[in-house]
């Protein structure tokens, strides 16, 4: 019997100018684990990003695959179109992360213990299970997306403490229960919204704390327009839920 198909796992990464980071860590998950496959949607980076990743498609045939995109066009959308990609090759296990190192590659088997094992069907990597584990953050920044999560938690009644983080892994049947279509947020909106539909639905979902180091290198793309989508997506979302 082969393992690899019964047990196969797709990490995705949306990359946006990740030209420093990119090809770390594609081989840290690819020199990690034989089962996990790397899946980078690019919109299409003005650094050279796709082309790095094209190089390492050629140097690891069938481990590292790229959906290049016309534009920059966000987040969520970028996962909408790794995941859809990710169920039409049949990968068991489908987990979002970001480019920038700021998630340990490390962490993945462990993610992936609780989905296979453990049998949740969603698993997040959470900042905020004890304390704050969160690395080279300004304070400024702890504490928005601290009570940014506190705001999700009582506005939701969701039990995550950590419902912007962009660490997750899925059960293949939690994101075929999605019409991805419906799915309206695109940036950390988007994350909370990908989780509060899977809760709503009765699945299972579970924590387990990582450390969240802040990126070294290439910047940020958090804005106001982003926060503000959070805030007042989190209603949208709740009243919607009672119409369901």
């Amino acid at each position: 019997v082969n393992i690899k198909m019964i047990s196969k796992s797709i990490i995705i990464i949306p990359t946006y100018n990740e030209s420093e980071n990119i090809e770390l860590i594609i081989n840290k998950i690819i020199s990690n684990d034989e089962n996990d496959d790397v899946l980078v949607v690019d919109d299409n980076s003005p650094d050279g990003t796709s082309e790095i990743v094209e190089n390492q498609k050629n140097i690891h045939s069938n481990r590292v695959f790229l959906i290049k995109r016309s534009k920059k066009s966000g987040l969520g959308s970028a996962y909408k179109a790794g995941f859809k990609w990710a169920l039409e090759n049949n990968y068991s296990y489908i987990f979002e992360m970001d480019a920038d190192m700021s998630h340990d590659p490390n962490e993945i088997k462990n993610l992936k213990i609780q989905l296979s094992q453990n049998k949740y069907d969603v698993v997040v990597g959470s900042r905020y299970i004890n304390g704050v584990s969160v690395v080279n953050w300004p304070l400024s920044r702890i504490f928005l997306s601290y009570f940014a999560n506190l705001y999700v938690r009582i506005i939701t009644g969701m039990p995550i403490k950590d419902a912007t983080s962009g660490f997750v892994g899925y059960t293949k049947n939690a994101l075929n229960s999605i019409e991805l279509s419906e799915i309206k947020f695109n940036g950390y909106a988007f994350q909370i919204e990908m989780k509060f539909k899977l809760w709503k639905k009765n699945f299972k979902l579970k924590e387990h704390q990582i450390i969240f180091v802040n990126r070294k290198l290439g910047n940020s793309k958090m804005n106001q327009n982003i926060i503000l989508e959070a805030i007042f997506g989190v209603i949208k979302l709740k009243i919607n839920s009672f119409f369901k």
